[in-house]
């Protein structure tokens, strides 16, 4: 494989993993609550493609549709059963049920679905573009794209929209935003809703690049979304995309130079090296407690 090869795999996978860290980061930074089911949630959007396309023998748009609306329903029914009723709860109480809930859906899909991994059919049927003599994936190719408009959107609607300025006033003061009249639970949910569909994206790249959907396959994909959060700094959008891509071209090169089985190691390493150096993350900001 050539260096530009590398490159871009190094992009997919990054691509991928950054998705599914804006959707941590944009729950963290409005109720500081990591939302360990956010893996999940793609393990659910894989599931309906599978269904959509294998089971009802529909097309891929239609799956790739279903999939995304899917995952924003869910991560909001999540909200609204298992997070908001504990919105003034202690924070390690929100945390606990998080787990409870990514314990759930595992569980869940295992008995409904079953143990073993389902193929989930080809979305396009492209081959490889030749640039040289390297063939770089298309799949790779529409992954890194959608990764870069979704990123872009995300930040026009935080940035430039009447609910984006709503989600920065409740992320920097849940009682001021109340008391200017902003409707934080609708805001919350808002949120949710947007870091769940980022999710639903993120499972179609997923089952794109790696067609399976299995109860578990959500775990270790969250986990490392999650570092990638971490490392970026969580709560910045531009830290999720950066930490994503450091994680995509850490596992990457480390498979590349024969060392595959270490790659897991050399992500979480490379998490502990920056919290050490920076324990806020590369753009991530120092946080004060009130009291």
């Amino acid at each position: 494989m050539t260096v530009l090869t590398q490159v871009l795999n190094g992009l997919q996978l990054g691509s991928i993993y950054a998705l599914v860290a804006l959707g941590y980061t944009m729950v963290y930074g409005i109720i500081l609550l990591l939302n360990f089911a956010h893996g999940d949630i793609i393990m659910a959007g894989a599931y309906i493609s599978w269904i959509v396309m294998a089971q009802l023998g529909l097309g891929p748009v239609l799956a790739i549709v279903l999939s995304v609306a899917g995952c924003t329903l869910l991560g909001v029914l999540i909200d609204k059963v298992a997070y908001a009723p504990l919105r003034e709860a202690p924070r390690l109480s929100i945390l606990i049920t998080a787990i409870g809930v990514s314990y759930f859906l595992e569980n869940g899909a295992q008995l409904v679905f079953g143990a073993d991994a389902k193929v989930v059919p080809s979305y396009v049927d492209v081959g490889n573009v030749q640039i040289g003599a390297a063939q770089l994936s298309t799949v790779a190719l529409i992954t890194v794209v959608v990764t870069v408009v979704s990123t872009a959107v995300l930040t026009f609607l935080v940035q430039r929209t009447k609910l984006g300025k709503a989600m920065r006033a409740v992320s920097e003061d849940m009682g001021a935003a109340r008391l200017m009249g902003i409707n934080v639970n609708s805001t919350i949910s808002f949120t949710f809703a947007m870091g769940s569909a980022l999710a639903g994206i993120g499972a179609v790249l997923y089952s794109m690049a790696y067609t399976q959907a299995s109860p578990t396959m959500g775990i270790m994909l969250g986990t490392k979304a999650f570092v990638a959060a971490v490392l970026g700094g969580i709560g910045s959008i531009p830290g999720a995309v950066i930490g994503g891509l450091l994680v995509g071209f850490a596992e990457v090169f480390v498979s590349a130079i024969g060392l595959s089985t270490w790659k897991d190691a050399v992500v979480f390493m490379l998490l502990i090296i920056v919290l050490v150096v920076r324990p806020t993350g590369i753009l991530g900001r120092t946080m004060s407690e009130k009291v």
